[in-house]
Order: structure tokens, then sequence, then C-alpha cells
């Protein structure tokens, strides 16, 4: 969809340069906001409709919108990248237009077009585009992190979808997500609480799955961890997912396996190109069952040599350790996560347009 389909409400008094300058000098991780929103409305019997672009600011719901009673809501993770000649890119917004429209079927909410998807994104970019930061060097990852989101918003108490629904796009300027860049994390393996389970919400993008992951993030905190890994619900062993992130495990074989996709692990945009640059890079990418006893042994005899997370947010970070109230698993020894590093790198340098497009995954925005 072309951004003139996109009706503009200007913002009357956008941020100053001066003011816009500074935040991008030290902009954290989603903390400030872009002067504009995309949005779209659909009701049950017009559809799609009303597509504009307006000022950032509070959303007027009434209190018994359906999103905040019954959680109908979805959202997506997607970055603006700024390359050297000033122009502005996104990486495979398809891909994430596709795992919204899976997201909305799961949770029963309309689906989005990719021309709507992608279009909206355009859109906003073509208003707020100085807020794409400019890298310093190749070891600044700034970007701007794009949020689009749908939410419930018809005015009813019942259980049933909504008849009225608001499709957003907000945008953050972003640093780094973890401020020790490419240094390994300490993973909290929690033995109390499960994200999802068969049949449930966990391939969808959906605040639930989220919100329930929340509790054991406080324990990872607890205990000095950045993240936490979960196990399946069913028999307690198998390897899923971080409450936000995808996982990786190196073997000395030049293998690389990930967990194999089921509806309890969301198919992460970066999982996925991750499965084909290491097949680029001469690795052997597979997608299979990995249990927490293959991760402890693995570890301990050497044959796994690194272990990875990787999601749009935080690109590729190594996993120092696994710690649970029992145990503390540690590779045996430290080689200083070759693979992870020259992923990224690899990865990185397609995202900011330092390397060639090979496989047609960027699209410009501006």
């Amino acid at each position: 969809m072309p951004t003139d389909t996109f009706d503009l409400l200007p913002h009357a008094a956008p941020t100053t340069d001066a003011i816009r300058e500074d935040i991008l000098a030290n902009p954290g991780f989603g903390q400030y906001f872009t002067d504009h929103m995309a949005h779209v409305r659909w009701t049950l019997n017009d559809g799609w409709h009303g597509h504009r672009v307006l000022p950032y600011g509070p959303l007027t719901l009434d209190p018994a919108a359906a999103v905040l009673h019954y959680a109908q809501e979805i959202f997506e993770g997607i970055k603006a990248y700024r390359h050297a000649d000033g122009s502005i890119w996104t990486f495979r917004p398809e891909k994430n237009a596709e795992r919204f429209r899976r997201s909305a079927r799961r949770l029963a909410l309309p689906e989005l077009s990719d021309a709507d998807f992608i279009g909206s994104i355009k859109a906003l970019l073509a208003q707020d585009h100085p807020w794409v930061p400019t890298p310093k060097n190749e070891a600044d990852e700034c970007s701007l992190y794009l949020r689009p989101f749908m939410i419930a918003s018809e005015s009813f108490l019942g259980v049933r979808p909504s008849h009225e629904v608001d499709y957003y796009v907000i945008a953050s300027p972003a640093a780094a997500y973890f401020k020790g860049g490419i240094e390994p994390v300490s993973i909290w393996l929690t033995e109390h609480y499960k994200r999802a389970a068969p049949g449930g919400t966990g391939f969808a993008k959906c605040g639930g799955n989220y919100a329930s992951s929340l509790a054991a993030q406080k324990e990872a905190s607890a205990n000095g961890c950045g993240q936490v890994a979960f196990l399946d619900a069913v028999e307690n062993k198998w390897i899923e997912e971080l409450g936000g992130m995808n996982l990786f495990f190196v073997y000395k074989d030049g293998r690389i396996a990930t967990p194999r996709l089921t509806d309890t692990i969301l198919e992460g945009v970066t999982r996925d190109s991750v499965l084909t640059l290491a097949r680029d890079e001469g690795l052997t990418p597979e997608e299979r069952p990995i249990s927490i006893d293959e991760w402890r042994e693995g570890a301990a005899n050497g044959e796994i040599t690194e272990v990875f997370a990787c999601g749009t947010a935080a690109v590729i970070t190594p996993v120092g350790e696994l710690v649970s109230e029992q145990e503390r698993i540690r590779l045996a020894g430290d080689n200083g996560n070759p693979i992870a590093k020259r992923l990224r790198a690899k990865l990185l340098d397609l995202q900011y347009g330092r390397a060639e497009d090979t496989h047609g995954w960027l699209t410009r925005l501006v």
C-alpha cells in the first residue's frame, strides 16, 4: 500500500531537533517515542478503513473495551536501520506480516494484509524518519524499533470476538538491548512456571504469553540472570525458548541446532534468518527436540561448544550459563563464542547495508 493512502494529521508541536538529537545520543530501549503513529480501524460491517498517520498520544478506550477484559490483542517487533548513504531500510517485514496474521487467527482477530502492514510502517517513517539514529561506527547497534499492535476495542462484556478492532504502529529509537552487547548472559531455568501448553497461544505473539512469563522473569532477576528459559509443559524436559528469544546450540562437529517449531514456540524472524545464514557459513542447521539432559551432558563433555539466544531486539546474544535451583550448567571451555559472533556480524552487516543482500531480505522505507 503506498504511503499516500494514509491520511496525514501532522503533529502541531513536534519534538525540536535539539531535543530529538539529545534523545538519539542515548535512547536506551523502549523509553522514548517518535512524534507520530500509524492507525487503521476495522469493524465487522466495514472491514479495514480509516488509514492515517496521526500525532503520537494517549488512546481513548471505553472501560468496557474487550482488550481490557479478555486480552484480545497481538503485536510485532521490527526495526528500521539507517544505512551509510542515509537511506532507511527494514528487515524481512513480510515475515513479520505473515506472523501477525497467524497471531490474529489464533486470537480471533481480523487479518491485516502485507500491503497494510508494510504500508503503515512506510507511512509512519515518511514522517518520522529523522528519528532513525545514525550509527557512529560498526559497533553502534542503534535503530528505530517499530511496534505494530492490534487491540479489540469494542465496548461490551461477553466472551466473543470483538466486532471493532484498532491497529497501530508506534516507534521508539533504540540502542543495544543488552547493555553488555556481545557479552554472555546468564539464563534462569524456571522450575515453577510454563510459558505455553499444546493447543494454547505459544506460537502467537500476544501479550498474554509475555504476561505469563513475568513471574519467572522476576525469579531470574532475583537470581542474577538476564533472561528465563522454559521447558515444555507436558514432559518437563524439552527446551522451548526464553521469555522473549529463541535458543541455538552449536556442536563441535559443525551442527547448529534449535528446538523445532511447535504450537508452543514463537517462530522468530531472526531464528529463521540464522538457520539460513548458518547454512551459508558451511554449518549444518537442525530443527529438532533438544532436552535439558542434552544441554547438561553436551556442556559437560564438550559436544556443545556454544549456546546463544536470538531475537529482533537483542539480535544474537551468547549464553554463558544456565542457572536453576539445583545447578549451574556451564560449557566445558570458554572458546569466545566464534560462531555466535560470526553469525551476529553477518546479520548486522546485512541489516545495516554493509554486505550484499543476496537473499532479498531488505525493504527500503525512505
